[in-house]
């Protein structure tokens, strides 16, 4: 009997001995997390990657194996982050010429929003009296998953308290951008996805395409512009300030 308890022990672990059981179980968890997305009637603050995130947190609680088994396998699925970032280029060309009608308030909306996402984490982290490993994490928070790592990296920062971030982050500036376009009577798609991308990063962009394919390529800009600005100021003026 102990032997048979042995073996079914060790099954799961062989299914993550190579990447296939944990991009499996990736794709298994995300197309149920849609279903139940849809079940639930789209509600905005629990959008599929959230359900996801919680099934494979559940499966890797409930069965013998380690978040580094997992790590290791769905390694191969963060390869696919950047050429992923990098195909939104081409709602962004669709839309050139809507984004060239309105250059100018986007170049002066960005700078300031991107600062503003980055610095009042950090601030209320810091006034609570947080150790420079979390400000660290909380402060790419609000830029696009591949970019974030990379700086959080560079930073000192934590990755799992990282991706946490991201999460919370996108989950409020969703239901805070959707309230706020309701409250202030806004309803041009290409204001709300801007908003979307710059706060919502990956998941505000997402919930934009679902808005429409113009709200979708404004959060595919703000999410993109973000992520540059951010890499680009964020080291400097942390290096300063440290």
């Amino acid at each position: 009997m102990s032997e048979l308890s042995t073996t079914l022990a060790a099954v799961p672990q062989a299914w993550f001995a190579t990447p296939i059981g944990a991009i499996g179980l990736t794709l298994a968890a995300y197309f149920l997390g849609v279903r139940l997305f849809k079940l639930m009637r789209h509600p905005s603050w629990c959008p599929p990657v959230i359900i996801a995130a919680l099934l494979i947190a559940a499966v890797i609680a409930l069965l013998p194996i380690g978040i580094d088994d997992y790590n290791r396998g769905a390694a191969w699925l963060m390869l696919l982050l950047g050429p992923a970032t990098v195909a939104l280029a081409v709602p962004l060309y669709q839309q050139l010429g809507q984004i060239r009608a309105l250059w100018k308030p986007i170049v002066l909306t960005l700078p300031l929003s991107a600062t503003l996402a980055a610095c009042y984490a950090v601030l209320i982290a810091w006034l609570l009296g947080a150790p420079p490993e979390v400000l660290a994490s909380l402060a790419p928070k609000s830029v696009t998953s591949p970019i974030a790592l990379s700086l959080t990296q560079e930073l000192g920062g934590s990755t799992a308290l990282l991706m946490g971030a991201l999460m919370t982050t996108g989950i409020t500036a969703i239901f805070g951008v959707e309230w706020l376009s309701r409250w202030m009577r806004i309803r041009d798609p290409r204001l709300i996805g801007l908003a979307l991308g710059i706060n919502g990063h990956a998941l505000g962009t997402v919930r934009a395409f679902e808005i429409s394919h113009q709200a979708g390529a404004f959060a595919s800009l703000g999410m993109s512009l973000t992520g540059a600005f951010t890499a680009i100021v964020l080291p400097l003026v942390w290096h300063l300030w440290a």
